[in-house]
This record gives structure tokens, sequence and C-alpha cells, in this order.
């Protein structure tokens, strides 16, 4: 009689045990909608020589969050404007790529908003270089761009060829300053309002 009780409290033991792990909500392993939706690892990562495509990188970086990050050359440009533009011009004309000082973990991001100003009608050298330093097989990149009114020029079909194996989403492209006529900064007030809502549309149509 002792035995058959004894069984039958061990039982029930057991069978409370095995329905308390059932219930008990701290041993759930499978992702919240949450963490599925933050498993997604973003960087903003940004060329600017005027500061306007600063700007869009901030307003996006607002937006998606992530790791905002300016990207410097080892070297800097000149800030006289005729002479940047004669060295871009050189650089592009020999296809130099500009060390970078700026280095990421391109290992700990998935997607990357990438900003860059149009020089000479291209992809930036240092833009170019910073590129060719990763391997970008599997990335997300979500372009962005601010220009002198001329448009993007070549630096999607750039884009392509130094980001081998990206996939390249939508790009938005604005007008930014006109540095030739001494108008740097233009992506602020009234214009800056303006330029936000277009960038949060955009921002839906590539999530």
């Amino acid at each position: 009689m002792k035995k058959i009780l004894h069984l039958f409290i061990l039982l029930f033991i057991t069978g409370s045990q095995v329905f308390a792990c059932k219930s008990d909500p701290k041993i759930i392993e499978s992702p919240t909608e949450n963490e599925e939706i933050n498993a997604e690892r973003i960087a903003v990562v940004y060329l600017s020589r005027t500061n306007n495509t600063k700007v869009l990188a901030e307003m996006i970086h607002e937006v998606v969050g992530g790791d905002l990050i300016a990207l410097e050359t080892l070297n800097p440009y000149p800030t006289d404007y005729k002479q940047i533009v004669e060295q871009v011009a050189s650089e592009n004309n020999r296809n130099y790529l500009p060390p970078i000082k700026t280095k990421i973990d391109l290992s700990q991001y998935d997607r990357i908003y990438l900003g860059f100003p149009t020089w000479g009608m291209q992809l930036p050298p240092p833009m170019k270089s910073f590129l060719n330093n990763y391997d970008w097989k599997g990335k997300v990149i979500v372009p962005f761009n601010s220009n002198a009114g001329y448009g993007l020029g070549s630096c999607l079909e750039d884009l392509k060829i130094y980001a081998k194996g990206a996939k390249i989403l939508e790009v938005f492209s604005t007008k930014g300053g006109i540095e030739r006529d001494g108008i740097k900064l233009a992506i602020e007030g009234k214009r800056k309002m303006k330029v936000d809502k277009s960038l949060k549309e955009w921002l839906i149509k590539v999530k």
C-alpha cells in the first residue's frame, strides 16, 4: 500500500512539473514580433562636403535608427571649389581610389542607407573607395543623394559596379547646394521641411 501511495505522489509531482513547464512564459524560445522586426541591423553611412547629404542622413537616421556614420578620407580634400573640382576630375580619369580613414565592421549590418553627393556627374571617388573595400554580397543598400541640380549622373551605375552582390533599392535624390555659386547648405528652413516630407514618403516605399 505504501509503495502504491509513493508511486501516486511521484506521478502527481512529475505531472505538475510538466504542466508548469508548458505554462511558464519564461521558457518560450520563439521570437516576439518586435524581436523579428529589430533583427535587421541598420547603418546610415554618408559622405558630405557642403552638409546637404549630412542633413538627409540625419533625417533618415531619426526615422530608421541604427548607427549614423560619416565617411572621412585619410587626406582631406581642398576647401577651395576650383581645386577640388580639378582633383576629382584627375582622380576619375585615373580611376584613383583615395584611402578612407573611416573603418566599419560591415558584418554588423544587414541594411545600409548610403548617402552621397554627385561629384563631376559621378559617384565621388571616396565613396567608390569605401565601397571597394568591402564585400557587399547579401547586403541591402538604400541610396540617397544630393546634387547641384544636375541629377545623379552615373552614380547608380557606379554604385552597381563597386557594390557587387548588394541588393540596391530605389534611390532618393534631391537638389542641395550649388557650391560653384557660393551656395553651400541649401536643405534648411522651409526647404528642409519640404524635403523631409518627400524623404519620409520615400522611406515608406523602400521599407
